[in-house]
């Protein structure tokens, strides 16, 4: 008997899984690993991080995922090294063999070299970054309550975002409607409404990346909410009660005690660890340089799609780290992969940039389609509808839908449990 193509899977995330998905009609046995035995749908993390969700709101398991799907397995395991002389991937507790590998492994959190930071100002990439900050957002509140002078209450009602990306506006918008809304008559001795909510960045307007007609209803909307913007800022030092900013010539240490962290990512480290054996080129951030097929030079048989993947070969520069792109290259790739087993070539690899878009808070987003931009409620209810299609299970759609009716009737977050024991 003729064994199969055999396509291996490294990473559950957008990419993987749109990968794995896609190549449900083709000739191969597809082998899926991650680490964790569920995708998660990142883009709503901070809606677990704000109470809004529950994290099994935003999570698929995998191997429910692909259940029907006859050609695909899912092994949970972690991937540590590659073997491209062999063709391996090489697990913590083994190794599995493939003809076709594909590696979308994502980006984690980069501090810019100050990786002491992160026990003081957490990022937002997991589930269990989530609810961390979920509980320091809650447990600050309740030292507030019992705080006993108004410079230790004015500290825990002190909450500084670090980057005013999509992750940053949308965390601080939704904090400025916890203070305001949802815990307005929950506290006898403080009042959530006085906490004050400042996202800084680095360049000179909130969502940088954003045409500034849009960066700038964005700011106007949190300055409705009562979130203080500062632009043009830089953060320099960041302890367990306090931030550092530089703006200009001025330095400022800022009195707080719940520091979230938006400001950058780094490749996940198995790129450095694809890179060794293969000679393949990294970015700045880790990101490992792929062909116009998203293939590594050289190694036509390994491929690296999404977060991990430099893609500098359209308009002029990297391609962003977002979910569409991953989806848009797993979907590619698996392509090109059935095409090469019927002897067929394929076209390089080519984004569709269908638009991008941010929610500010309660009825207020900003969305930009390059043929159109708009922002307001029109934004808002675009953006639910765009993220609700795209959440992988129809259960999962459901609940999200009757919770975000919920949250907007009541102006209430149900899911706002301290579940961990904050490591502050």
């Amino acid at each position: 008997m003729v064994q199969r193509h055999q396509v291996v899977i490294v990473g559950g995330g957008f990419g993987g899984l749109h990968a794995a998905q896609s190549l449900a009609g083709a000739p191969v046995d597809v082998t899926l690993v991650d680490r964790r035995n569920f995708h998660l749908f990142q883009p709503l993390l901070y809606q677990v991080a704000t109470g809004a969700l529950s994290p099994a709101n935003i999570a698929s398991p995998l191997r429910a995922v692909l259940k029907r799907q006859k050609n695909a397995r899912v092994l949970l395991g972690e991937a540590i090294g590659f073997d491209p002389r062999n063709r391996t991937v090489v697990l913590k507790d083994g190794q599995v063999s493939y003809d076709t590998l594909i590696v979308a492994t994502g980006a984690g959190h980069h501090y810019f070299g100050h990786d002491d930071w992160a026990k003081n100002a957490p990022g937002l990439k997991t589930v269990e970054d989530a609810t961390e900050i979920r509980s320091r957002i809650l447990l600050a509140f309740e030292a507030a309550e019992r705080a006993g002078d108004s410079g230790e209450i004015g500290s825990w009602l002190r909450f500084v975002i670090i980057g005013a990306g999509p992750t940053g506006v949308e965390l601080a918008g939704a904090l400025a409607e916890i203070a305001r809304d949802t815990l307005r008559s929950d506290f006898r001795s403080i009042d959530p409404a006085d906490a004050e909510i400042l996202l800084v960045e680095g360049a000179d307007r909130v969502l940088p990346a954003y045409p500034r007609d849009l960066s700038a209803k964005a700011s106007a909307s949190l300055g409705r909410l009562g979130v203080t913007v500062r632009t043009e800022t830089i953060v320099t030092d960041i302890t367990s009660s306090s931030v550092t900013v530089r703006s200009g010539d001025r330095t400022e240490a800022i009195s707080t005690r719940t520091v979230l962290w938006a400001a950058g990512v780094e490749a996940s480290p198995l790129g450095r660890a694809l890179a060794e054996p293969t000679g393949a080129g990294l970015d700045r951030i880790g990101r490992i340089v792929v062909a116009p097929d998203v293939s590594l030079p050289g190694y036509p048989e390994i491929f690296v799609i999404g977060d991990l993947a430099c893609f500098d070969h359209q308009d002029g520069g990297p391609l962003p780290g977002v979910a569409p792109v991953a989806k848009q290259q797993g979907r590619y790739v698996a392509r090109l992969v059935a095409r090469r087993l019927r002897g067929r070539k394929s076209p390089p690899f080519r984004y569709r940039n269908y638009g991008n878009m941010a929610t500010i808070g309660r009825a207020a987003a900003v969305a930009d389609l390059g043929w159109l931009r708009f922002s307001g409620f029109p934004a808002w209810l675009a953006w639910l509808t765009v993220h609700l299609v795209n959440i992988i299970e129809f259960e999962n759609r459901l609940l999200a839908l009757v919770q975000w009716a919920w949250n907007y009737f009541t102006r209430n977050r149900a899911a706002r449990l301290i579940t961990s024991d904050s490591k502050r």
